[in-house]
């Protein structure tokens, strides 16, 4: 492991603890699918994206949706440790008037580029801001993560087709295949795969990684650089509920309700990962 892989993995694990802590202060929220996405934001954040934290409207910065905005309270961590606002702030996450609100919002959190929360519409937002960007020069990119349970939404492969049609390759589409969803696995619900090819077949250039091995994620975006008028898809293994071992194994997926006692334990847990 080189040492900026070394970074990486503490930096993701300094998330974890304030994910698990904000959830646990709120006795609400999203869990086991905030975990699942915290190294591919990690990554994102820490080697991706051009932005300024202490300018987060600068009008050169690359732009970045959350489709499944369930899982802000990792994106608000990110955010967070990149100083985008004080980290004091996520400790009142979902409390009435705060800043850090159930789902993202645009108007009230400093880095946050779009609304999210109504699945499957998230690339459809990503769609226009990268309409509306390419022309620039240097054209800003922009990033769009959704869960594999929102590809089940019909609005999302309209969006698809959209992205395609319009040669956006400045997006790049990034879906969390943890295989979950509330009710169940994906692939009894509604089946997704073959995903690849389903992509593939839209007018998009794919490639797989692993959500949680940034050196799998650096080599796909490195494949798909190389991309010309096609939008730009990764999809990532993940697993739900990353670093809690009765998450991982939670057979609700993710449904389950932490009290203090299950807080304090998966804390406890991290921090063992961090020896």
């Amino acid at each position: 492991m080189t040492p900026e892989r070394d970074i990486l993995a503490e930096r993701a694990l300094a998330v974890r603890r304030d994910v698990v802590r904000m959830i646990g202060v709120a006795r609400s929220g999203h869990l086991a699918s905030s975990l699942s996405i915290v190294d591919l934001l990690v990554w994102l954040y820490w080697e991706v994206l051009s932005l300024r934290a202490d300018e987060p409207s600068w009008e050169g910065r690359d732009r970045f949706v959350l489709g499944k905005g369930h899982g802000c309270p990792a994106l608000y961590a990110v955010l967070a440790n990149k100083s985008f606002f004080p980290r004091e702030e996520l400790w009142s996450y979902r409390r009435l008037g705060a800043m850090l609100q159930g789902f993202p919002e645009i108007r009230r959190t400093p880095g946050v580029d779009a609304p999210g929360g109504s699945l499957g519409q998230g690339l459809g937002l990503a769609n226009g801001l990268a309409l509306a960007l390419r022309d620039r020069t240097p054209a800003p990119s922009v990033y769009c993560l959704v869960g594999d349970g929102e590809l089940q939404e019909g609005v999302f492969w309209e969006s698809a087709m959209t992205s395609a049609h319009f040669s956006l390759d400045n997006l790049l589409l990034l879906v969390d295949r943890n295989g979950r969803q509330m009710e169940g696995a994906t692939e009894d619900i509604m089946s997704l795969e073959p995903l690849r090819e389903k992509f593939l077949a839209f007018g998009w250039a794919v490639e797989e990684c692993d959500g949680h091995d940034f050196a799998s994620m650096r080599n796909v975006l490195g494949r798909l650089g190389s991309r010309r008028g096609k939008p730009g898809c990764i999809v990532a293994k993940t697993t739900l509920g990353k670093g809690v071992s009765f998450l991982e194994n939670d057979p609700s997926g993710g449904r389950m309700v932490l009290g203090r006692e299950s807080m304090d334990k998966a804390l406890r847990e991290l921090e063992k990962g961090g020896d």
